[in-house]
């Protein structure tokens, strides 16, 4: 026995879901992004550790911005007219627009993936390389250290659009790209 789909769920056009279909979704699950021209879902709850360090890491990299940053958590990148995926965190070099919905990858100077059971192959290999792909400079991966937030560090290397690693960070995060800063770690989660 298959259950029928809702009518809302099926693409509005032969060629699929495109970037701009996600505005006008009410229907749609909330955390909903397209990869490909596919819907994908959140489909197991988030647990409390990823919600705190994401809420924690929004924080503490808005209070490092310069002027001319903002920083947003969950919110999603426009790719292309296939992809809008959602980041756990995003740094931008944009103001501050209330009805905003997505950024623009010239807009973005670093994405956040926070990995979670649910995510980990999307947020290790798929989004980095479509990030990487869309020229976005900086991707950080944090990943759950028996509770502890180890945060992987990448930099774009223009030339070849894919990301290299610049360092692996526990207890303290400093660097100088995309701006200052000096992040406890261990402050970002309980």
């Amino acid at each position: 026995m298959t259950a029928e789909l809702p009518d809302w769920m099926y693409p509005p056009r032969p060629s699929g879901w495109e970037a701009d279909d996600l505005d006008h979704l009410p229907q749609a699950p909330r955390h909903t992004e397209l990869v490909d021209g596919v819907l994908v879902f959140r489909l197991v709850p988030q647990r409390l550790w990823h919600s705190r360090l994401v809420e924690n890491l929004t924080f503490a990299l808005r209070q490092s911005a310069p002027d001319g940053f903002d920083t947003a958590r969950e919110m999603t990148v426009r790719l292309n007219k296939k992809s809008r995926p959602e980041t756990d965190v995003l740094v931008a070099a944009a103001t501050y627009e209330p009805d905003r919905t997505s950024y623009l990858p010239d807009e973005v100077a670093l994405v956040v993936e926070v990995v979670s059971d649910e995510s980990a192959d999307r947020d290790r290999s798929l989004k980095p390389f479509k990030y990487a792909q869309a020229g976005i400079p900086h991707f950080w991966r944090v990943e759950d250290a028996k509770g502890e937030p180890v945060v992987h560090v990448y930099e774009l290397d223009r030339l070849t659009h894919s990301y290299v690693p610049t360092g692996i960070h526990r207890g303290r995060l400093k660097t100088t790209v995309p701006f200052v800063m000096d992040i406890d770690l261990g402050s970002l989660t309980p």
